[in-house]
């Protein structure tokens, strides 16, 4: 009993700063999670369409797109803490201006756009810079638990969100979403400031690259080695169908009359305590044999299940055991798919090839939502409601606004398993699962 606690006591000691950093960093993500949910929210019933709030997502996503390769040649140049302060004072600035905006009665959706917009840009430049530190301040034996961590603050983020989110907008009304948010930015920066200090090393070659340079290096890096590429890949075509789920979710259960805000606070939490639940079934676990067969088969588990009773399920305990069975392994997928990365990619070009992954893995996240809110606005619901009272797809996925939401849910999960399997028989992939076993 002792040992045991002795161990504990090591482990936290060796943890400690990168646990006050996550902590105090995942506080702030909770205050901007509920700002972004409660826009959601708030864009949908200005104008009721499911692209009008798809594209909020789009504008946060498609700077990181365009400039995640550049921001992670440099941040391997430059300080990782300054850059994480910068970047939290700008986003900081971008809530500020939606509450003066908001206060003034001013407020439109494309005002959103905008902000979103530098919003993202911010996050581009700090993710990388993040990536590193947290390798910076761990050591190399605790890397298997940074990705349960992450996705325990993620999972009580989706937890509490929709809840303070739901309180907050009902009682106080938007003011509050925002002053909540801010402070919430106020203690990571002031904890950021004060009391982390990120180890840091000298890497002259980095130093004498080029900006161009260091982009080939990150690049090339992925080039040379297949088998992390192909797993990139998996992931980009994963993210396609994850983010026209995104768009759609709200579409349908805001649109359907049996629904409204409080099933789509419901199923939300769902997954919320579904992750939490994952996630410390993934920071417990031991290591597995191989980490590529956990990521391969955790997301065909996803995608075959949640898109498919989410589609075809008309109540609301249906759509939450869809969330339950779609998110409870993600946690560790995600656990084993950041070990791959951490411990084949060298510490010293990490910022690089995080931002070349961020790159090639996250671009479809922008175009899924824009595909998502076009296809149930300009396809799915149109042909819905051209649909004949007794026709096999009213008796499927029901009738009125949001029927053609549940349509595309199933095409989703069409999509989702052929993906998946496609990946699972990819050479490269299965080349990596061979050496994992050896």
């Amino acid at each position: 009993m002792k040992s045991g606690i002795n161990s504990f006591l090591t482990t936290l000691n060796e943890m400690r700063a990168f646990l006050l950093l996550w902590v105090t960093q995942a506080f702030s993500g909770l205050g901007s999670a509920v700002t972004s949910y409660s826009l959601v929210i708030w864009s949908y019933s200005q104008q009721g369409s499911a692209l009008v709030t798809a594209l909020l997502m789009v504008s946060s996503y498609a700077p990181y797109v365009l400039c995640s390769i550049f921001a992670g040649a440099l941040s391997d140049r430059w300080d990782k803490r300054k850059t994480m302060l910068v970047c939290d004072a700008m986003a900081a600035l971008t809530t500020l201006c939606t509450f003066f905006l908001l206060r003034a009665e001013l407020l439109q959706v494309w005002h959103l756009y905008v902000l979103n917009a530098v919003n993202g840009l911010m996050n581009t430049v700090q993710q990388p810079a993040s990536e590193v530190a947290t390798t910076a301040l761990l050591p190399r034996k605790h890397y298997q638990k940074v990705g349960g961590l992450r996705y325990l603050s993620s999972s009580l983020n989706g937890i509490l969100n929709p809840v303070i989110a739901t309180a907050f907008l009902t009682l106080l009304g938007m003011d509050a979403v925002i002053l909540f948010d801010l402070l919430t930015f106020a203690v990571a920066f002031v904890v950021l400031l004060l009391f982390i200090r990120i180890p840091t090393q000298e890497k002259p070659s980095a130093q004498k690259d080029t900006l161009v340079q260091s982009v080939k290096a990150g690049m090339g890096f992925l080039r040379r080695n297949r088998g992390i590429l192909s797993l990139v890949f998996f992931l980009a075509a994963i993210n396609l169908v994850a983010s026209m789920f995104e768009a759609t979710l709200p579409a349908m259960l805001l649109s359907r009359p049996e629904a409204g805000e409080t099933a789509l606070g419901i199923v939300n939490s769902i997954t919320g305590v579904t992750t939490l639940i994952g996630s410390f079934a993934a920071a417990m676990l031991p290591t597995p044999k191989s980490r590529v067969r956990v990521v391969c088969w955790t997301l065909l588990l996803s995608m075959s299940t949640e898109n498919f009773l989410l589609a075809f399920g008309k109540t609301l305990p249906v759509w939450c055991i869809g969330a339950f069975l779609g998110w409870i392994a993600i946690p560790l997928m995600n656990t084993n798919l950041d070990a791959i990365m951490r411990l084949n990619i060298p510490e010293g070009i990490q910022g690089r090839v995080f931002a070349a992954r961020n790159s090639l893995q996250f671009f479809t996240i922008p175009l899924g939502y824009f595909i998502g809110g076009v296809m149930i606005d300009l396809f799915f619901e149109p042909l819905m409601a051209a649909q004949v009272a007794d026709s096999m797809l009213v008796r499927l996925v029901g009738v009125g606004k949001g029927s053609g939401a549940s349509f595309f849910f199933a095409v989703q999960g069409v999509l989702g398993v052929l993906v998946c399997v496609w990946f699972m028989r990819d050479r490269h992939i299965r080349a990596m699962e061979a050496e994992e076993l050896k």
